[in-house]
């Protein structure tokens, strides 16, 4: 399965975890592993907390560990910041499932971080069946 999710702006953290657990309702997936992977070099993938600000608090927090220095990536060096980035992060995870609910703790949600938009992003959802 697939979602694909739109960003708006260059830096933008959105929210996918309303639309996973509908994935995970319509393909009647009882107890197993969901697995998330962006299919992308210049977003990530991962859980936070999305209290009101948090969304910026990471972003700025990423901007901020970014150094500015002299970066070789050949088609265009000024986003090369933006696929580190990614792979700090990852563009994946894994998510346990019971009882065709995702075992997220009480804070976490599953976020698309976005680090070259605006752009469509795809995300690949798989499952892993626990029998």
């Amino acid at each position: 399965m697939e979602l694909l999710i739109n960003s708006v702006t260059k830096d933008q953290v959105i929210d996918i975890t309303q639309k996973v657990s509908k994935l995970i309702s319509e393909k009647n997936f009882k107890k197993g592993i969901c697995s998330i992977f962006v299919k992308h070099t210049t977003c990530a993938v991962t859980t936070a907390d999305l209290d009101p600000g948090t969304d910026k608090d990471l972003i700025n927090f990423l901007r901020k560990i970014s150094p500015n220095i002299s970066y070789n990536h050949p088609h265009d060096p000024t986003h090369t910041p933006d696929h580190l980035l990614s792979s700090v992060i990852g563009t994946s995870v894994a998510i346990p499932v019971e009882n065709r609910e995702l075992e997220l703790g009480t804070w976490q949600r599953i976020i698309l971080v976005e680090l070259n938009g605006p752009k469509q992003r795809k995300i690949k959802i798989s499952f892993l069946e626990e029998t």
